[in-house]
């Protein structure tokens, strides 16, 4: 690895973990380089800005994500394949919480320069939930019903991200397994009455 690449991750690592902490607008470009040991001329010629720095950040994560969810569905319909989002989304936050705590705060802001950005991901993200609902709709004799797919896909993949935190924060000793099971009977009619 070149000094110029472990440079950047260097940057990019104190960024994450000082944007966990703190909040993106609680980060600061000077803690920046002071939490990654690097000179301001080192941070700046690799991040010409504050924005920039934080969108290279969101691109990162948010393409790591991408990339595992549309992969944990590969070969799955339906069901199976909600199952296997939902179980792979809670091992990202899991192996990486400080990134989920930071796309949890900035995902639906629309004030950063890093939107466009932002609302890509959350197409791509979504798009896989939705084709997955839309499948398991027509696997159970329904429907296809992609008009109210991406809200539920967003209701899915929020609610695992929330419960995900909120497990690792609270409740870490609890087995995965464990909170995917709750996770799906919340959105397989786990809650409704039953006739």
């Amino acid at each position: 690895m070149t000094r110029t690449a472990g440079t950047k991750r260097a940057i990019l690592d104190a960024a994450l973990a000082l944007a966990a902490e703190r909040g993106i607008s609680g980060t600061t470009m000077d803690d920046v380089a002071e939490r990654a040991g690097v000179a301001k001329g080192s941070l700046y010629y690799n991040f010409s800005s504050k924005d920039r720095l934080f969108e290279g950040l969101m691109l990162e994560g948010m393409s790591a994500l991408t990339d595992a969810l549309r992969e944990a569905r590969l070969g799955l319909v339906g069901w199976a394949a909600i199952e296997s989002l939902v179980t792979t989304l809670l091992a990202r936050i899991k192996a990486n919480m400080p990134l989920a705590k930071v796309i949890a705060g900035e995902i639906f802001r629309t004030d950063r320069p890093w939107q466009e950005t932002s609302f890509d991901f959350r197409h791509e993200v979504l798009s896989e939930f939705a084709g997955a609902i839309d499948e398991a709709a027509a696997s159970g004799g329904a429907a296809a019903i992609s008009w109210s797919a991406r809200l539920m896909a967003t209701s899915v993949f929020g609610a695992t991200l929330m419960a995900g935190l909120e497990w690792l924060i609270s409740d870490p000793e609890r087995p995965q397994a464990d909170v995917v099971a709750v996770i799906l009977a919340t959105f397989s009619g786990g809650l409704a009455p039953r006739e």
